[in-house]
């Protein structure tokens, strides 16, 4: 049992403490005392086994936004267990590590364990349902820094991405024509693909949805004239009309 010590009520703790003072099946997370930054042991049964700062947690309310930069709360966080618990000195030192971590981001990982697929199933793609999709899921991204364009997309059952640059610098950019260039390059992947599995596209541009609902299917506009990126939405209606 994993447990988020400041996160409880002070109802949920004093609920919880004769569970925790009765078993030794338990991981706990705290702060220690704001003021001094003095250890407190959660209860008498406790004895701590880990002490860092770092960027462990990620931001408030992160799941509204979609955000996975971690947060440094300049707070220090411990790891408590039972008195009677024991974990091996490499787990110690991996909970250690962990909490001194400095990652800007937090870094996927989809282990299989039961706690793991609950918490993927909280975010917006385990609502929808991603992570069981029978096909192939792509996230793609692209950016516009200073005028230089980047694309990229990454394969999710095959945990491997690719990139490329778009354009020079001399020439017109956008963040839309970056989006664009990612899906593009994302759906030229699986047309690679030997199997001809069903595909979903992982975009955070509304733009770029909206933009390419106008030519797929029977569409709504009946040219691609005044368009700026028509060169790479052209590319994709193709893709796209090749997987009907």
């Amino acid at each position: 049992m994993v447990i988020d010590w400041p996160g409880l009520t002070d109802e949920e703790k004093t609920e919880l403490i004769p569970t925790l003072s009765t078993t030794d099946n338990w991981i706990l997370f705290t702060h220690p005392l704001e003021t001094k930054n003095k250890s407190q042991p959660p209860l008498k049964e406790s004895q701590r086994i880990a002490r860092a700062d770092g960027k462990c947690s990620r931001h408030k309310g992160w799941w509204r936004e979609g955000k996975d930069e971690l947060a440094t709360h300049f707070m220090t966080t411990e790891v408590w267990i039972s008195t009677r618990g024991r974990i091996s000195e490499a787990t110690r030192i991996a909970l250690q590590e962990a909490l001194k971590e400095d990652n800007k981001k937090d870094t996927p990982f989809f282990g299989r364990e039961d706690l793991e697929e609950i918490h993927r199933a909280g975010p917006e793609a385990g609502l929808l349902g991603i992570y069981n999709f029978p096909g192939i899921v792509y996230a793609t991204d692209g950016s516009n820094d200073k005028g230089v364009m980047g694309a990229g997309f990454f394969k999710l059952d095959e945990y491997r991405g690719g990139c490329c640059q778009l354009g020079r610098g001399e020439e017109d950019n956008s963040s839309n024509r970056a989006e664009l260039g990612a899906a593009c390059i994302a759906l030229e992947d699986a047309k690679r693909q030997q199997d001809r599995k069903p595909v979903i596209l992982l975009s955070d541009s509304a733009c770029f949805l909206s933009s390419s609902q106008k030519w797929t299917g029977e569409g709504k506009s009946l040219s691609m004239h005044g368009n700026p990126d028509a060169d790479i939405m052209r590319d994709i209606i193709q893709l796209l009309r090749e997987r009907i």
